[in-house]
């Protein structure tokens, strides 16, 4: 990996290198993280407190309501947990006969919150800090206040327009009956206390106790269907990861219910491509990278679900004979609109932590859409996700509604190995871009060299329906006229705030020892180390 002092895309940051590092979407947040690492904490003390310090400086995309996915290396092994929530257990079928689409806000949107139990967890077994101290920053920035980023102002100020109906929502977000402006300094007291009754029962009192019965009397009082119960029913998993490898290095993902397996899959169907001769932004690289996507996401919108209702496995869509099948439908001379395959049966925020012991952390929690449901439980701070938006109501398919069911999820944590060791923690939050942003990175740090902040620097893209592709608008005039030529059908699109091209963080090892970290200019963030 190589560092020059100028990169070939215009650029205000440079690779952040150092022994110990945080990095994610909110200066504040990285500098809680540093804060645990400073004080003796490892990786998995310095990323909980930054995921727990966003849910405050961040609520556009993430809250005490979110889920969480998480990949991290220890220093021998590598593990995967799962904290997606699930459906309530009065979710049938039958709840939502009538409706055309899952709801996508208000209460009928909302799954158990998995976030809190994914802290939990992670602290339980690879912690070094007592639970409470990772709570401590968080606690401060609610109780004293903190400045709101131009970037999560833009954002507020969307969601308030699209929420400010919803249950509890204006109370909590709209102080004065408007949302805060840049550089004004937000409290949330109801927060602050919520954080931290967490944080003096381990987690306890959010799924098993006064906070779960708070959540669920307000359902109650709605008409909603989430119960005590199915709140005392939460359970991470630890799931382990699908990988794939290419050329010597092996790109891990989250196993479903989540969309990483996508990136693995176009990865695999990419090995059978001249994709190694070419360079990172010439045409016929963006073409082959373009319909290797198409080919795995139209997979996984058809076969993802919760494991336990796929009726195949992460095996089959992972399965070589499969990959190298559909990777023969590449025409290397038009675009396709290809549909799914048949394999045999059988918004979000984002972080990276690592420490100078050698553990890495690749986490990324979320609400799904901005605000989520955009549902406040009074007196509590909680706004609680959407995540059931995330089924369909196709009668049969792996992925329809149902109770005490995983949702398909958006948000992947991703990680890199290559030969037995850690190389790279990283994650691109963004909705359906996630998949297609950690192939690029994966590609660009990798394959084509490139280091972690000019990475995250480049012009992005995303596939989207039929022949459609989103190029932001820095990709070269000639490039797009190249592909729309092969029958691409290109919107080209201004990055902004809504983050329609993902909000990369990266964490790369060094092979002298340290980290090199960049952080993407598309977001308020840093990465910052010791």
């Amino acid at each position: 990996m190589q560092f020059p002092a100028t990169g070939p895309y215009p650029s205000r940051r440079s690779a952040v290198m150092a022994d110990n590092m945080v990095a994610t979407s909110h200066p504040l947040a990285a500098q809680a993280g540093l804060a645990m690492l400073a004080k003796g904490g490892n990786a998995v003390d310095a990323a909980l407190a930054t995921a727990i310090a966003l849910t405050v400086l961040e609520p556009t995309g993430n809250g005490l309501g979110s889920d969480a996915f998480a990949i991290l290396w220890d220093g021998k092994a590598l593990h995967g947990l799962n904290a997606s929530g699930r459906s309530p257990a009065a979710w049938t079928p039958a709840r939502f006969a009538g409706h055309k689409a899952m709801p996508q806000r208000g209460w009928e949107s909302v799954t158990v919150p998995g976030a809190v139990g994914a802290w939990m967890a992670l602290s339980d077994r690879f912690g070094k800090l007592p639970f409470a101290d990772l709570f401590a920053p968080a606690i401060r920035y609610a109780e004293h206040g903190f400045h709101v980023s131009p970037i999560i102002a833009t954002l507020w100020q969307r969601g308030a327009a699209i929420l400010k109906d919803q249950p509890g929502f204006a109370a909590h977000f709209m102080a004065g009956g408007r949302a805060p402006e840049a550089g004004e300094r937000v409290r949330f007291p109801d927060t602050a206390a919520t954080l931290a009754r967490i944080a003096e029962t381990k987690g306890e009192a959010f799924y098993r106790g006064d906070i779960a019965e708070k959540i669920a009397a307000d359902a109650k009082a709605h008409g909603a269907a989430l119960t005590a119960e199915d709140m005392a029913a939460n359970a991470p998993d630890w799931c382990g990861t699908v990988s794939q490898s290419f050329d010597g290095w092996d790109l891990h993902e989250i196993p479903p219910n989540g969309q990483g397996i996508a990136a693995c899959m176009a990865l695999g169907l990419l090995s059978h491509t001249p994709i190694r001769e070419l360079d990172p932004d010439e045409p016929r690289a963006l073409h082959l990278l373009w319909e290797a996507l198409k080919l795995a996401l139209r997979d996984v919108e058809e076969h993802v679900a919760d494991p336990a209702h796929m009726g195949l496995t992460a095996a089959d869509l992972l399965d070589p004979g499969y990959l190298a099948a559909r990777a023969r439908l590449i025409d290397e001379t038009r675009a396709q609109d290809f549909g799914a395959g048949a394999p045999r049966a059988g918004g979000t925020v984002y972080l990276s932590a690592a420490d100078a012991d050698g553990m890495m952390v690749s986490f990324i929690q979320s609400n799904y859409a901005g605000f989520g449901s955009g549902v406040v439980v009074p007196g509590t701070g909680i706004h609680l996700q959407n995540r059931g938006f995330g089924f369909n109501l196709r009668k049969g398919h792996a992925n329809e509604v149902g109770p005490a069911k995983r949702p398909f999820h958006t948000i992947i944590p991703g990680f890199l190995m290559a030969g037995g060791a850690p190389r790279m923690s990283f994650g691109v939050m963004g909705g359906p871009m996630q998949a297609q942003g950690h192939v690029q990175m994966a590609l660009r740090t990798q394959l084509w060299g490139q280091d972690v902040q000019t990475a995250a620097d480049a012009p992005r893209w995303r596939v989207t329906r039929g022949l459609g592709v989103a190029c932001e608008t820095t990709i070269a005039p000639a490039t797009v006229e190249a592909l729309a030529a092969l029958g691409h059908d290109i919107a080209l699109e201004a990055p902004d705030a809504a983050f329609g091209f993902g909000g990369a963080q990266l964490i790369h090892r060094l092979d002298g020892g340290g980290y090199a970290g960049g952080s993407d200019p598309r977001k308020d963030g840093c990465a910052a180390g010791f």
